[in-house]
Protein backbone atom coordinates (compact mmCIF):
# COMPACT_ATOMS: atom_id res chain seq x y z
CA UNK A 1 0.00 0.00 0.00
CA UNK A 2 1.45 3.42 -1.10
CA UNK A 3 2.06 5.70 1.66
CA UNK A 4 3.39 9.34 2.15
CA UNK A 5 7.31 9.41 2.53
CA UNK A 6 7.67 13.31 2.56
CA UNK A 7 8.74 15.55 5.50
CA UNK A 8 6.14 15.58 8.03
CA UNK A 9 6.91 18.17 10.07
CA UNK A 10 6.01 20.47 7.22
CA UNK A 11 2.33 18.55 7.15
CA UNK A 12 1.63 20.29 10.81
CA UNK A 13 3.16 23.62 9.57
CA UNK A 14 0.46 23.25 6.62
CA UNK A 15 -2.21 22.87 9.00
CA UNK A 16 -0.56 25.42 11.52
CA UNK A 17 -1.59 23.13 14.29
CA UNK A 18 0.53 20.09 15.81
CA UNK A 19 -0.60 16.56 14.45
CA UNK A 20 1.60 14.63 16.59
CA UNK A 21 2.87 12.72 13.30
CA UNK A 22 6.93 12.82 15.11
CA UNK A 23 6.15 11.49 18.25
CA UNK A 24 8.58 12.71 21.48
CA UNK A 25 9.59 15.46 19.02
CA UNK A 26 6.66 17.26 18.28
CA UNK A 27 6.61 18.13 22.36
CA UNK A 28 10.27 18.90 22.47
CA UNK A 29 11.45 22.59 21.43
CA UNK A 30 13.51 20.96 18.17
CA UNK A 31 9.51 20.73 16.87
CA UNK A 32 9.46 23.17 13.74
CA UNK A 33 6.04 24.30 14.48
CA UNK A 34 7.60 26.25 17.37
CA UNK A 35 9.78 28.05 15.37
CA UNK A 36 8.12 28.54 12.46
CA UNK A 37 4.58 28.44 13.31
CA UNK A 38 3.38 29.20 9.59
CA UNK A 39 3.06 26.98 6.29
CA UNK A 40 6.04 26.35 4.68
CA UNK A 41 6.96 27.97 1.01
CA UNK A 42 8.21 30.97 -0.17
CA UNK A 43 5.12 32.90 0.30
CA UNK A 44 4.37 30.75 4.00
CA UNK A 45 4.31 34.07 5.73
CA UNK A 46 1.69 36.19 3.71
CA UNK A 47 -0.68 33.11 3.99
CA UNK A 48 -2.90 34.72 6.60
CA UNK A 49 -5.66 36.24 4.50
CA UNK A 50 -9.41 34.65 5.59
CA UNK A 51 -9.97 31.36 3.89
CA UNK A 52 -13.38 30.34 1.70
CA UNK A 53 -15.96 27.66 3.18
CA UNK A 54 -14.11 25.15 0.67
CA UNK A 55 -10.57 26.14 2.15
CA UNK A 56 -11.86 24.98 5.89
CA UNK A 57 -13.33 21.91 4.38
CA UNK A 58 -10.66 21.12 2.63
CA UNK A 59 -8.20 22.06 5.39
CA UNK A 60 -10.11 19.61 7.80
CA UNK A 61 -10.12 16.44 5.61
CA UNK A 62 -6.37 17.36 4.43
CA UNK A 63 -5.92 16.98 8.52
CA UNK A 64 -7.88 14.25 9.18
CA UNK A 65 -6.03 12.37 6.48
CA UNK A 66 -2.71 13.09 7.77
CA UNK A 67 -2.87 12.11 11.69
CA UNK A 68 -4.11 9.02 10.46
CA UNK A 69 -1.70 8.37 7.52
CA UNK A 70 -4.06 7.76 4.99
CA UNK A 71 -3.86 8.75 1.54
CA UNK A 72 -6.88 10.33 -0.71
CA UNK A 73 -8.32 7.15 -2.70
CA UNK A 74 -8.56 4.90 -0.03
CA UNK A 75 -9.98 8.11 3.00
CA UNK A 76 -12.75 8.66 -0.25
CA UNK A 77 -13.24 4.95 0.15
CA UNK A 78 -13.89 4.98 3.91
CA UNK A 79 -15.56 7.82 3.36
CA UNK A 80 -18.70 6.27 0.97
CA UNK A 81 -18.27 3.20 3.67
CA UNK A 82 -19.11 5.35 6.41
CA UNK A 83 -22.16 6.79 4.70
CA UNK A 84 -23.96 3.69 3.62
CA UNK A 85 -24.21 3.10 7.49
CA UNK A 86 -26.78 4.29 9.40
CA UNK A 87 -25.96 7.13 11.71
CA UNK A 88 -23.82 10.51 11.84
CA UNK A 89 -21.33 9.97 8.31
CA UNK A 90 -18.25 12.08 10.17
CA UNK A 91 -18.36 10.10 13.41
CA UNK A 92 -18.45 6.88 11.46
CA UNK A 93 -15.54 7.93 9.91
CA UNK A 94 -13.48 8.80 12.50
CA UNK A 95 -15.08 5.29 14.29
CA UNK A 96 -13.91 3.61 11.19
CA UNK A 97 -10.33 5.46 10.97
CA UNK A 98 -9.39 4.77 15.03
CA UNK A 99 -9.98 1.07 14.35
CA UNK A 100 -7.29 0.12 12.21
CA UNK A 101 -4.79 -2.36 13.26
CA UNK A 102 -1.55 0.40 12.90
CA UNK A 103 -3.84 3.42 15.36
CA UNK A 104 -4.70 0.45 17.94
CA UNK A 105 -0.91 0.02 18.02
CA UNK A 106 -0.64 3.44 18.92
CA UNK A 107 -3.47 3.66 21.34
CA UNK A 108 -1.89 1.12 23.15
CA UNK A 109 1.38 2.76 23.67
CA UNK A 110 3.47 0.46 22.08
CA UNK A 111 4.59 3.01 18.96
CA UNK A 112 5.91 6.96 19.46
CA UNK A 113 3.71 7.47 16.05
CA UNK A 114 0.98 6.31 14.04
CA UNK A 115 3.73 5.45 11.62
CA UNK A 116 6.04 3.47 13.75
CA UNK A 117 2.67 1.26 14.39
CA UNK A 118 2.28 1.04 11.01
CA UNK A 119 5.75 -0.25 10.85
CA UNK A 120 5.39 -2.50 13.79
CA UNK A 121 2.48 -3.77 11.77
CA UNK A 122 4.23 -4.21 8.51
CA UNK A 123 7.23 -6.09 9.88
CA UNK A 124 5.05 -9.07 11.61
CA UNK A 125 5.10 -7.43 14.40
CA UNK A 126 1.80 -7.56 15.59
CA UNK A 127 -0.83 -10.44 16.38
CA UNK A 128 -4.50 -10.09 16.46
CA UNK A 129 -6.56 -12.83 18.16
CA UNK A 130 -3.42 -15.03 18.25
CA UNK A 131 -2.82 -14.75 14.25
CA UNK A 132 -0.07 -12.58 12.83
CA UNK A 133 -1.18 -9.89 11.21
CA UNK A 134 0.97 -7.90 8.65
CA UNK A 135 -1.68 -5.49 7.09
CA UNK A 136 -1.72 -1.52 8.85
CA UNK A 137 -5.56 -0.81 7.62
CA UNK A 138 -6.98 -4.10 8.69
CA UNK A 139 -10.31 -3.24 11.26
CA UNK A 140 -10.54 -4.45 14.44
CA UNK A 141 -13.98 -5.28 15.65
CA UNK A 142 -15.65 -5.58 19.20
CA UNK A 143 -14.04 -8.20 20.79
CA UNK A 144 -10.53 -8.70 18.97
CA UNK A 145 -7.66 -9.25 21.09
CA UNK A 146 -4.17 -7.16 20.10
CA UNK A 147 -0.55 -8.17 21.18
CA UNK A 148 2.89 -7.74 20.30
CA UNK A 149 4.88 -10.98 19.26
CA UNK A 150 7.69 -12.11 21.39
CA UNK A 151 10.18 -11.10 19.67
CA UNK A 152 8.61 -7.54 19.38
CA UNK A 153 8.31 -7.40 23.62
CA UNK A 154 11.74 -7.46 23.75
CA UNK A 155 12.08 -4.67 20.98
CA UNK A 156 14.13 -1.83 22.77
CA UNK A 157 12.41 0.55 21.44
CA UNK A 158 8.79 -0.90 22.30
CA UNK A 159 10.25 -1.30 25.60
CA UNK A 160 11.33 2.44 25.85
CA UNK A 161 7.75 3.99 24.39
CA UNK A 162 6.34 1.87 27.23
CA UNK A 163 8.50 3.34 29.65
CA UNK A 164 8.35 6.77 28.55
CA UNK A 165 5.35 7.58 26.72
CA UNK A 166 2.76 6.75 29.40
CA UNK A 167 0.03 7.23 27.01
CA UNK A 168 -3.80 6.41 28.69
CA UNK A 169 -5.99 3.91 26.85
CA UNK A 170 -8.64 5.32 25.87
CA UNK A 171 -12.33 3.93 26.93
CA UNK A 172 -12.74 1.87 24.21
CA UNK A 173 -9.53 -0.38 24.91
CA UNK A 174 -8.91 -2.86 27.94
CA UNK A 175 -5.57 -3.86 28.88
CA UNK A 176 -5.29 -7.45 29.19
CA UNK A 177 -1.61 -7.92 30.56
CA UNK A 178 0.47 -7.17 27.69
CA UNK A 179 -1.92 -7.00 25.39
CA UNK A 180 -5.30 -4.73 24.56
CA UNK A 181 -8.83 -5.71 23.80
CA UNK A 182 -11.24 -4.30 21.74
CA UNK A 183 -14.37 -3.21 24.42
CA UNK A 184 -16.50 -1.76 21.78
CA UNK A 185 -16.61 0.23 18.52
CA UNK A 186 -15.20 4.02 19.95
CA UNK A 187 -18.24 6.74 20.62
CA UNK A 188 -17.29 10.41 19.57
CA UNK A 189 -16.67 11.73 22.33
CA UNK A 190 -14.11 9.04 22.93
CA UNK A 191 -11.72 9.92 19.79
CA UNK A 192 -9.24 12.85 20.89
CA UNK A 193 -8.71 14.10 17.10
CA UNK A 194 -9.01 17.52 16.84
CA UNK A 195 -11.16 17.31 13.18
CA UNK A 196 -14.49 18.96 12.84
CA UNK A 197 -15.73 16.02 10.79
CA UNK A 198 -19.09 17.93 9.58
CA UNK A 199 -16.93 19.72 7.19
CA UNK A 200 -15.74 16.62 5.60
CA UNK A 201 -18.98 15.42 5.19
CA UNK A 202 -19.86 19.04 3.56
CA UNK A 203 -17.07 18.87 0.97
CA UNK A 204 -17.47 15.32 0.03
CA UNK A 205 -21.55 15.93 0.03
CA UNK A 206 -21.00 18.52 -2.57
Amino acid sequence: MARYTGPVCRLCRRERMKLYLKGPKCDSSRCPMESRPFPPGEHGRDRTRQGSEYSAQLREKQKARRIYGVLEKQFRNIYEEANRQSGITGENLLRMLELRLDNVVFRAGWASSRSQARQFVRHRHVLVNGKRVDIPSMRVKKGDLVSLGERAEQLIVVQHNRDILDRQLPGWLEREGNAVRVLNPPLREQIDVQVREQLIVELYSK
